[in-house]
């Protein structure tokens, strides 16, 4: 019994000394330094786990289909994924290294994620990430399953397929 009793004291104590060293400014909070390794894992076990669990949307039939395609890399250009990912033949912007953490490759996403959670994320956003929430500010689902198509397709993207379907459409001038 007093073992047990000294367990519950050093676990009390435990969350005591985690709560003073959190919540009074101890912890760097800083973007300039890693995170602890224990800090790193916990925040990308949560992210995992929260977007496996949420991210319940079937994709549409039309996923594969190379206009759809097409038009994500539009949309994903136009909706500025380039800044903080970078696209076939395009840079991510210089900010975008100040985040942490750092913006994911997507082309690693392509492959590692299913469908519907790269729809979860980019629908909702991912908290203390800099990723936004493109739901939010009325993007349409199927906007946003077309870059899903994209970002699907991204590991066979070239360069010069995407730029040419992620430039202006061209208006020619009615006479």
């Amino acid at each position: 019994m007093k073992k047990l009793a000294f367990v519950g004291l050093l676990a009390i104590l435990g969350i005591i000394g985690a709560g003073v060293y959190f919540f009074g400014g101890y912890y760097d909070v800083a973007g300039t330094l890693d995170d602890p390794a224990v800090v790193d894992w916990s925040l990308k076990r949560i992210r995992l786990s929260s977007v496996q669990r949420h991210a319940v949307e079937t994709p549409p039939a039309t996923l594969n289909d190379p206009a759809v395609v097409r038009n994500g890399a539009r949309a994903f250009s136009v909706r500025g994924c380039p800044t903080c990912h970078g696209a076939p033949g395009v840079t991510w912007v210089k900010f975008s290294e100040g985040l942490r953490p750092d913006p994911p490759d997507l082309k690693d996403i392509a492959k590692e994620r299913p469908s519907p959670q790269v729809f979860w994320v980019i629908k909702n956003g991912i908290k203390m990430t800099g990723m936004p929430s493109f739901g939010s500010i009325g993007v349409p689902d199927d906007e946003i399953w077309s870059i899903v198509a994209f970002v699907k397709k991204l590991p066979e993207v070239s360069d010069a397929d995407y730029k040419s379907w992620s430039a202006p459409p061209v208006i020619t001038p009615v006479r």
